[in-house]
């Protein structure tokens, strides 16, 4: 068992070069002159880990308390990988523009559209997730591969999610802004340069759609503006008449239900 100076480097390591790397680019790549390192890939993570923790001499198998430690570090870094890698992001800022577009404030509740976005995002997410148990993670408890093959095979899985969502200008963009050869295929992007332009995309789509959404609320907001101005009604603020006709609106089209279908049928 490691003393208390190996597992501590073992979590130092973990904390420090895991949130960096988690969908880094598989395996070692042959470097041109000049051209920019590439970021160290999950298996490179784990293998300084397995160095930190275990002696040469000893059994090339992880205990329990640096497995641990290694579950902990993937739950303190589980909610920014949710964010930034899933379909969460375009969900909860479409979900939120509805409510700024209704201008009913705090209807619905913030829990409530949290909620909602995090099971659309595991409805949505579900493909994915099925590949990785199937490949990742059923192998791993089926004792076929190592802890290490099943991080890399997941990582992948959830790098072809986001290279399915993510526009060719903005990966183009952040493969430049990194300084790397422009990568045969689109597997072969770096993770560190899938993520950012990943998000950025999905900013992007998630206001598109937004905006598309205002346009119905912001003209029923202008005729009623208009009749209480041509009435003469100046003192009475126009969100007081518009705010329930706007809910009538939304509730009549099934608002909900058209928003739902063109959320999860956005993702391809």
């Amino acid at each position: 068992m490691p003393d208390v100076r190996k597992l501590l480097a073992a979590a130092l390591v973990i904390c420090t070069l895991l949130p960096s790397v988690s969908l880094a680019q598989q395996g070692e790549s042959q470097r041109a002159p000049g051209e920019r390192p590439n970021m160290p890939s999950v298996g490179e993570v784990l293998e300084a880990v397995d160095r930190a923790a275990i002696n040469e001499n000893e059994q090339k198998d992880w205990s329990t308390p640096v497995k641990l430690a290694v579950v902990f570090a993937g739950l303190a870094i589980l909610p920014s990988l949710m964010v930034m890698v899933t379909s969460f992001t375009r969900v909860v800022i479409v979900l939120s523009f509805v409510r700024r577009a209704l201008a009913t404030q705090s209807i619905p509740p913030t829990i409530a559209i949290i909620g909602l976005a995090l099971f659309l995002t595991m409805f949505t997410m579900s493909p994915t997730l099925i590949r990785i148990n199937e490949v990742s993670l059923q192998p791993y408890l089926n004792d076929e591969v190592t802890f290490q093959q099943a991080c890399t095979t997941g990582s992948e899985q959830f790098k072809e999610f986001m290279l399915k969502q993510t526009r060719k200008t903005d990966l183009d963009l952040f493969v430049d802004l990194s300084r790397i050869e422009p990568p045969e295929s689109m597997e072969a992007v770096p993770g560190y340069v899938v993520v950012p332009a990943f998000a950025i995309s999905e900013f992007r789509t998630a206001f598109e759609m937004g905006c598309l959404l205002f346009i119905p609320f912001v003209l029923v907001d202008l005729v009623v503006a208009g009749i209480l101005l041509s009435a003469g009604m100046m003192m009475l603020p126009p969100v007081m008449i518009s705010l329930p006709l706007k809910i009538i609106l939304f509730v009549l089209v099934d608002g909900w239900h058209l928003l739902t279908r063109t959320l999860v049928t956005s993702f391809h």
